[in-house]
């Protein structure tokens, strides 16, 4: 591919394109190492993983690609109020832990994870030539631990306002997520609802209103949306969905099932699983615990999230896709059963085509 932008010089990459780190398990070592190699940008979700994991988790991917690969992490939070009364989250969930053979939990779970400052710590020892990060903005005392070991900082933004706030923190590019993208939202700022800023909308505004590079991610899912996102202004794109269906993905069958038989109209943003807004394919989980789209017997993350982990567990188990977190983003009509190093080539090759076919239309005469 002729075309070069700036992060393609950077990590010397062959097509713009950068694998969505997904935390979760749905990015294995395998996948990541394949984007790599065929050219892209491999990355980590390590957000759930301990300190140790995530050293074994890179010295994986190392063993399999010497190119540059990113890792992820959770911007840290303040933790979440203690819940007046968790009756109402407890009653809805009990008959879901019932029908997967679970005794239903009499209180809430304890909340445990390691420290953001120690997950970071392992990161940067990983040989990552990338730390990206969502739901915030990492201390700035973080900013600078990174900078010192030279490693490439990516922000995510939903709007123009968090990617200004990102690039004055000291980030090195900015994500911006649009509002077609699957798995969680990254709205730090504002009112959430109003952060729901569709890729095609978002992307030049973030470009127009940062000095930094900006990644296109939402909705993106072939090689003309990758087209799309440069003729945007952004410099790769980043893909999530388009990864979780290939064969070196660490999802359950059933999950990945999911994925292939829905359409475009079959995502919606919830909060059952986790407690934060994200987007995925609507199931009877859903419907059931939101009922009316209200979140009233939903707790807040990370409350909700370990407490919804052994059904989401043992449903993956039981192959039963209707208590997943089928996060997912609105193109996932266009996901295929393949290898990761086919998926790339078919990227490369239909972004090519795409721009090509762009370059014709700029070259015909106004009278033609």
């Amino acid at each position: 591919m002729p075309l070069k932008t700036d992060l393609m010089q950077r990590f010397n990459l062959a097509v713009p394109i950068i694998q969505a780190p997904m935390a979760g398990g749905g990015d294995t070592p395998a996948l990541v190492a394949a984007v790599c190699e065929a050219g892209g940008l491999g990355s980590i979700g390590a957000a759930y993983l301990t300190p140790e994991q995530i050293i074994e988790a890179g010295k994986s991917v190392r063993a399999k690609t010497s190119r540059a690969f990113g890792i992820n992490l959770f911007a840290p939070t303040p933790p979440p109020p203690s819940p007046g009364d968790p009756g109402v989250a407890l009653r809805r969930l009990a008959p879901f832990y019932a029908e997967l053979g679970l005794p239903a939990p009499a209180s809430l779970p304890e909340i445990t994870g390691a420290k953001f400052a120690d997950q970071l710590a392992a990161a940067l020892e990983t040989g990552a030539a990338v730390f990206s990060f969502t739901f915030g903005i990492i201390p700035p005392e973080a900013v600078a631990a990174i900078k010192k070991r030279g490693v490439f900082q990516i922000g995510t933004a939903t709007t123009v306002d968090e990617a200004i706030a990102l690039q004055d923190a000291g980030v090195d590019a900015v994500v911006a997520q649009g509002s077609e993208a699957g798995g969680h939202r990254g709205t730090f700022t504002g009112d959430f609802n109003a952060a729901l800023v569709g890729t095609i909308s978002l992307v030049p505004q973030v470009a127009d209103a940062v000095k930094i590079p900006v990644v296109a991610s939402g909705g993106i899912m072939d090689g003309r949306g990758i087209a799309a996102a440069l003729a945007l202004g952004a410099s790769a794109a980043q893909l999530g969905t388009a990864f979780l269906t290939c064969r070196e993905s660490g999802i359950s069958e059933a999950y990945r099932e999911a994925i292939l038989g829905a359409h475009e109209n079959q995502t919606r943003i919830t909060r059952a699983f986790s407690g934060r807004p994200a987007r995925g394919i609507i199931n009877r989980f859903m419907q059931e615990v939101e009922p009316d789209g209200s979140d009233e017997a939903v707790l807040p993350f990370p409350i909700q999230n370990a407490l919804t982990r052994p059904l989401r567990a043992a449903a993956s188990k039981q192959g039963r896709a209707e208590f997943l977190s089928l996060w997912a983003g609105q193109g996932v009509r266009m996901a295929r059963r393949q290898s990761t190093a086919e998926l790339m080539a078919r990227l490369a090759a239909e972004t090519e085509a795409a721009l090509a076919r762009l370059q014709q239309f700029s070259a015909k005469p106004k009278n033609a």
